[in-house]
């Protein structure tokens, strides 16, 4: 696909926006902490896909950026300058950077909705992996009534899990409609 640089810096720009501002509002408060969001890591996730992986990971680093500078307060709970650091990389931006992994597939299967799928599960379950190391390592109440790992999946899984399922469904439906490898974006041809 031949795009040119600013077609491709401005639909980015567009979507680390979308992203940003669907990140800011909760459709549900999950009952171990966390929220989910209407589909706040599909607009990133499209962008990987559509322009690949190396420049979705560049896109997904900046909403990492993003989403820290945003949650600055949570560095407050920190009780070292290790655990800072652990919380600025694993919770932020490598967390959100994988997400860059949405378009590890692409022209790979020869089935965009499938391609995209699996690029979903990859970057939203490396983004689960990182958000439950910190929960184990950073996060972890000694005092708590339930084993730390299972505090920490329980919490992480209890957003990440449906707004996976979330974004796969929705995906799915965008990338059976439009051809997101075609520069203009043109609707996908039906087989006939």
């Amino acid at each position: 696909m031949k795009v040119n640089f600013v077609r491709r810096l401005t639909e980015s720009g567009i979507m680390l926006a979308c992203a940003t501002v669907l990140s800011m509002i909760p459709l549900l408060d999950m009952p171990f902490g966390g929220k989910l969001t209407p589909l706040s890591m599909l607009p990133i996730l499209l962008i990987a896909y559509r322009y690949g992986a190396g420049w979705g990971f560049g896109v997904s680093f900046t909403y990492g950026l993003i989403q820290m500078i945003l949650g600055l307060d949570n560095l407050s709970y920190a009780t070292n300058w290790l655990a800072v650091v652990c919380i600025i990389l694993l919770d932020y931006l490598v967390a959100y950077g994988v997400l860059g992994f949405g378009g590890i597939f692409r022209g790979k299967l020869k089935n965009q909705s499938l391609e995209f799928a699996l690029g979903v599960a990859a970057g939203c379950v490396l983004r689960f992996l990182c958000h439950f190391v910190t929960g184990v390592t950073v996060w972890a109440d000694p005092s708590g009534e339930l084993p730390v790992p299972l505090f920490s999946m329980l919490y992480n899984g209890a957003y990440m899990l449906p707004e996976m399922v979330l974004t796969i469904i929705v995906g799915v439906v965008i990338t059976s409609l439009f051809d997101l490898t075609s520069p203009s974006l043109r609707r996908v041809k039906k087989a006939e």
